[in-house]
């Protein structure tokens, strides 16, 4: 399977611009758990002209990979990658809160993360009752154990991009993957019965993925969760490869980007709020 230089992963950025982009401020490296190895810590992107002391919806960028992996796939945390970068700013150009952050056990940091919004959020200047999740690819099976009955804390929604979901009739593809790429796995043996019915998500399927697996994981989980009557929004690119907003810069892929942004805004903002037209 031939991928980009590792450098390209590193900085490739969304192919998506907003206007807005530059205005958005950010808070680094602050820290939201400590551990015996040392901080955790998150990067905070701020929508611009949010008034001091007030509160805004959140979206947590997922990281299902630990950033303690050795060897490590990139010479690079998560919370640094273009995608993760510019994905951030596109969310708070769109008026809510992006959250990037370390970790070492992708599981227990999310919902310590989760935790942590929580106790802080007037600090944080976020609104814990209306945090939603984005992941992409390896990342999603953690960011979807978030939306199972047995979560704790629940996100108000979810974005699914091109990412493998769960092992449903027999099928092993999220599994193997997840042994050979290294990405934490904590849906295992779960099934759609298994999903909360309150909340709202998107996938985004890319029809020429080239990883393994990836499509089989969607194509099965698709008509289970409609056929339960799930709140589901569902987009198909079928020109696009794996990561088609890093590289296939195209009319629909920014499309796409846009829908995601626009749910988003209309599930954590409101309806009559929604500014990025799809």
């Amino acid at each position: 399977m031939s991928q980009p230089p590792p450098n390209d992963l590193i900085t490739r950025r969304i192919c998506l611009q907003l206007a807005g982009i530059d205005a958005v401020t950010v808070h680094r490296d602050v820290e939201y758990d400590t551990t015996a190895l040392g901080p955790q810590t998150l990067d905070l992107y701020y929508p611009p002209g949010l008034p001091a002391g007030s509160r805004a919806p959140a979206v947590i960028i997922v990281a299902g990979y630990s950033d303690a992996m050795r060897p490590r796939l990139l010479d690079c945390t998560y919370k640094k990658l273009g995608w993760t970068i510019s994905m951030a700013q596109l969310i708070a150009a769109s008026g809510m809160v992006a959250i990037a952050y370390t970790n070492r056990e992708p599981v227990g940091d999310l919902q310590a993360l989760f935790d942590h919004l929580q106790q802080h959020a007037q600090v944080r200047c976020v609104d814990a009752s209306r945090i939603g999740v984005v992941a992409v690819s390896g990342n999603v099976p953690t960011a979807l154990s978030m939306v199972m009955q047995d979560s704790r804390q629940p996100p108000a929604c979810a974005v699914f991009g091109y990412g493998y979901l769960l092992d449903l009739d027999g099928s092993r593809e999220v599994a193997e993957a997840a042994a050979q790429w290294r990405f934490a796995n904590p849906c295992a043996g779960k099934s759609v019965a298994d999903l909360r019915r309150d909340v709202p998500f998107f996938i985004a399927r890319a029809g020429q993925d080239q990883f393994p697996g990836v499509n089989a994981s969607i194509d099965r989980f698709v008509p289970q969760a409609l056929g339960a009557n799930l709140p589901l929004t569902f987009v198909n690119h079928p020109d696009g490869p794996h990561a088609f907003d890093l590289f296939q810069d195209s009319p629909a892929s920014r499309n796409i980007v846009r829908h995601v942004l626009a749910f988003l805004q209309r599930h954590l903002l409101g309806p009559d709020v929604t500014t990025v037209s799809p």
